[in-house]
């Protein structure tokens, strides 16, 4: 199995290397030795080997990867911000073989049509990257055939635990409030209702994540002998010879195998004699081209990076985000319909596992919406809002304003909690108009990124009122669940007790004929305010080397090959030039099967 943590240093060259095992790099990596065993390709991913660790493989686990110490995940954190309430905000993103996949919440949604065809690229539209959606899939669920594949590597399934009660009681309440259930939202079209989730499982309960889908069978088959893997190592820069990319300088991750310092007897060079692809993500990408002198001249020159090989300003530009907010909800759910025992230490991990229990194939949510507001909703929001919704939304059904997910559990550490079992909602806002930046400070690896999330930071204040009207939306339908016991008021705006939007607590589901909640002008202000000091990430990062011409502050065109240089690619989400509305896992894995046929195109191997 060539699979490392030291790279024998027989290997100083080889065809490919790929900085970053995420998602679409394992992609890359395996199609490409599928399509010539003999090209000798290498990737270098800064995190652990995630081969079958039960906190990877089993789905329950999904929490792990983001409490304090996860070695799993790397925090971003983000400059103090003022329309955040002078907030840092820290973003997480993949840290270990396989990337997002391997650590994500592992739920199956697709971007829409129309956000492909936004991107107004040639081989990019909706209907050219369907083949590749297809290619990645072994469906498994409802829905028209001819949407979905059925022979690819990840499965995509309901797992092995649901909780039907707590879906019908859903679907019923969004149904009141005037959303239908959708039988696929997935295929591209379909929009403005809810459906019951699929979800990154097997039918057997397996997370199913890039690198145990498409890597580790190659890394053991004895059929890939030219694919190596080196893990805990991160790379410090590329090399160029002139303007053509030649290879990388790399080095230990101290997270795992202690080095403080980048000297220069720890860095490794390893030359590529064909490609060198950058798959490092949103965050790792342009830091990467920003240390190797790719990027804007002014910013490298204040960094310290001394070899400015090329100029292009629109690198670490551009970051974006969907902004997240989830809402807790007392419940009169059973023990065994949430994750509460789990999260609350009254389950036993252990047991679990020896006895494969079928909760371990569960991830908690099993309910995903895509929602439009009404005409009525629109206006209600205000003359910026509606001139927005006329530009961007009204004509095209296709884009949904936000995401919605039912989780049957307390979504974090239940501390100060009274024992019991609880649902919350996770809604997220898609197509914000707020941009940040990320850039770094100095040429090394320890020198911090001065990173700005821009949450909230569109001028006339349309991103924090597609979050009120969420609030409000979510909050209606959960009221007219039957499982509804009153809000965790930790979670939720700090309404005074006279606002009939004050938090409550029942013994019994409200009466059948529930009305909307009144916001007073006092309630939608402290809404607000509360969503600067509680909005988040949703740990869909994207857009930082985008794909576009250089003169629109793109970084790659669409053979994603980096602008004014040779011999170097960006394959990860950070090539994305505008957001999807959707979880961002199936767009990582579509780029890179997409970016898999290209470079066999390039390299003749078809």
């Amino acid at each position: 199995m060539p699979l490392y943590t030291q790279l024998p240093t027989s290997i100083d060259e080889v065809d490919i290397i790929i900085a970053g095992g995420g998602t679409a790099g394992c992609i890359v990596a395996s199609r490409l030795s599928d399509a010539d065993p003999n090209l000798s390709i290498l990737v270098i991913e800064r995190g652990s080997n995630n081969h079958n660790l039960p906190t990877v493989v089993k789905p329950v686990f999904m929490f792990t990867h983001v409490i304090p110490g996860s070695k799993t995940a790397a925090f971003h954190k983000g400059r103090e911000e003022e329309q955040l309430a002078d907030r840092e905000i820290t973003v997480p993103s993949g840290s270990i073989l396989g990337g997002g996949s391997s650590v994500n919440f592992l739920m199956y949604t697709r971007a829409q049509r129309s956000d492909f065809d936004s991107w107004q690229t040639a081989g990019w539209s909706a209907d050219e990257m369907l083949p590749y959606m297809k290619k990645l899939e072994t469906y498994h669920g409802p829905g028209p055939r001819d949407r979905h594949g059925y022979e690819g590597p990840i499965h995509v399934s309901g797992g092995t635990y649901r909780v039907p009660r707590s879906e019908d009681d859903f679907i019923a309440a969004a149904k009141k409030v005037g959303w239908p259930e959708l039988q696929d939202a997935q295929d591209l079209d379909s929009n403005n209702g809810v459906q019951r989730a699929m979800r990154y499982i097997s039918p057997d309960g397996q997370r199913q994540d890039v690198a145990h889908s498409y890597l580790h069978p190659r890394l053991l088959d004895g059929k890939h002998q030219n694919l190596y893997v080196v893990v805990e190592f991160q790379v410090v820069r590329i090399l160029f010879e002139d303007k053509k990319a030649t290879g990388v300088e790399y080095v230990q991750n101290p997270e795992f195998q202690p080095n403080p310092t980048e000297t220069q007897e720890s860095l490794r060079r390893i030359r590529a004699r064909k490609l060198v692809i950058s798959s490092c993500g949103t965050f790792g990408t342009p830091s990467l081209l920003e240390r190797s002198g790719v990027g804007n001249r002014e910013i490298l020159n204040h960094a310290g990076v001394r070899d400015v090989v090329t100029h292009i300003p629109g690198v670490g530009e551009a970051y974006c985000d969907h902004h997240l907010l989830v809402y807790s909800y007392r419940s009169s759910l059973a023990p065994e319909e949430t994750l509460d025992a789990l999260a609350g230490g009254r389950l036993d991990p252990g047991e679990l596992i020896k006895n494969n229990d079928k909760l371990l194939g569960w991830n908690a949510m099993d309910i995903t919406c895509k929602l439009r507001p009404s005409e009525t909703d629109v206006a209600a929001l205000g003359p910026e809002f509606q001139e927005a919704w006329d530009r961007d939304f009204k004509t095209n059904p296709n884009k949904p304003l936000l995401l919605m997910s039912l989780l049957n559990t307390f979504p974090s550490i239940p501390i100060g909690l009274p024992v019991g079992q609880y649902m919350a909602i996770s809604a997220f806002s898609v197509y914000p108009y707020s941009r940040g930046c990320l850039h770094i400070t100095g040429p090394s690896l320890s020198d911090p990124v001065d990173f700005v999330t821009g949450f909230f930071s569109d001028h006339q204040n349309v991103d924090i009122k597609k979050c009120v009207w969420g609030y409000k939306k979510q909050r209606e339908i959960v009221r007219r669940m039957q499982n509804y016991r009153g809000e965790v008021s930790a979670t939720h705006p700090p309404f005074p007790a006279k606002s009939q939007a004050a938090c409550v607590e029942t013994e019994e589901p409200l009466a059948s004929d529930v009305a909307d909640i009144q916001y007073s002008q006092e309630d939608d202000g402290i809404i607000e305010q509360w969503l600067r000091e509680n909005v988040g990430t949703a740990w869909h990062s994207l857009g930082t080397c985008k794909m576009a011409p250089l003169d629109q502050m793109g970084v790659v065109d669409a053979s994603l090959n980096v602008h004014g240089v040779e011999n170097l690619k960006v394959i990860d989400l950070s090539i994305a030039p505008l957001n999807v509305a959707a979880n961002t896992n199936n767009t990582a894995m579509a780029i890179g099967e997409r970016a898999a046929d290209i470079c066999i195109n390039e390299l003749g191997l078809l």
